[in-house]
């Protein structure tokens, strides 16, 4: 028996020699008890994920973790998910045959997988090296790096990839944090939210970690603080009108601050009664950014004495996410067959 596979057999039809591969975290196949504890399973079962003593962790993971949050988070769910499914899905896959499109004419073939859940990295990748893919752009849906999401991507696609005899030349996108095409559509998005609610305090919302990462190294944060900077000047507004945040913490380890729920609160304390919400660390809008954000941290102002809250849609498969997206790719993978400097 071989150790190493070769290249899947093409299907038929003209053989494509670059790709791309779009990954973004995952969703359960079903907004249920079994397949949400498979889901957490293999994301909290990451050691990039959750940096603790395997010893210590998995017992706790495997026992009373795995036995009440799945029906916890199943009631979340229920209120977000769609006639199609899970909205990361659904945008995420909408956003690959978006972007496949605009290399229809180029011989580029664009596929997503999913770090954690399915459609995972395996098929996804499989289905590049059969279609003769011998070039591949891995971009993370992550605009800023940290370990526990990018890192856990090139960890995936190692995995995946050291299963062949014959691996495709590599590229990976480490980060878009502070690309200029990024921060550009990040900027509309702004800018038509304020055009139709008027224009009121900006807060920065991104995805927590825990604070020990960033002590041991890991860029996150700063990167944070970059995107938000940028933002604010492209917006050309005064920087005290904005202030940033992070959410969905998890467990009982101190995480970045401030947290989302605290600053929201504090920004009433303050007189700030109206606020836009924006969530740059959120390529696809999902759980933390349709409940999370848009439910629950909505209620909580409010009932802290808040007047307006204004969620701005994630980018989504939208034409602006599309079009930058595009650019990116197209310099990311500058020289290699299709992919020709930006239009």
């Amino acid at each position: 028996m071989a150790w190493f596979r070769g290249v899947p057999a093409s299907p038929g039809g003209k053989a494509v020699r670059t790709g791309v591969l779009l990954v973004n975290l995952g969703t359960p196949t079903a907004p249920t008890y079994w397949p949400i504890r498979r889901y957490l399973w293999s994301f909290l079962g990451d050691r990039r994920v959750v940096e603790a003593c395997p010893y210590y962790w998995y017992p706790l993971l495997l026992g009373p973790i795995l036995t009440f949050r799945p029906r916890k988070t199943a009631k979340l769910y229920h209120e977000i998910w769609t006639s199609e499914g899970s909205p990361l899905l659904v945008y995420t896959a909408g956003l690959a045959e978006r972007l496949g499109e605009r290399f229809a004419n180029d011989d580029v073939r664009v596929e997503f997988g999913m770090s954690y859940g399915d459609p995972n990295l395996s098929g996804a990748i499989e289905r590049l090296l059969g279609a003769g893919v011998e070039r591949l752009l891995v971009v993370p849906l992550y605009p800023q790096y940290s370990g526990s999401t990018t890192g856990a991507v090139f960890d995936g696609v190692s995995r995946e990839l050291a299963r062949y005899r014959v691996v495709p030349e590599l590229r990976f996108a480490r980060d878009y944090h502070d690309d200029p095409d990024y921060i550009g559509a990040l900027a509309s998005s702004v800018r038509a939210s304020f055009a139709s609610h008027g224009e009121t305090h900006l807060v920065c919302s991104y995805h927590g970690i825990p604070a020990k990462y960033v002590a041991n190294g890991d860029p996150y944060r700063a990167q944070a603080e970059r995107t938000t900077a940028l933002l604010v000047a492209a917006l050309g507004i005064d920087p005290a009108q904005c202030s940033m945040s992070f959410q969905s913490r998890f467990g009982p380890t101190e995480w970045i601050k401030p947290y989302t729920d605290e600053h929201l609160a504090d920004l009433v304390r303050r007189g700030i009664r109206r606020v836009t919400v924006v969530t740059p660390a959120f390529a696809v809008d999902c759980l933390e950014t349709l409940e999370e954000i848009a439910v629950g941290s909505r209620e909580k102002f409010l009932a802290a004495g808040g007047e307006s809250f204004t969620l701005v849609p994630a980018l989504n498969d939208s034409p602006l996410q599309v079009d930058w997206l595009e650019r990116f790719v197209r310099r990311h993978g500058g020289g290699w067959p299709g992919l020709g400097a930006p239009a």
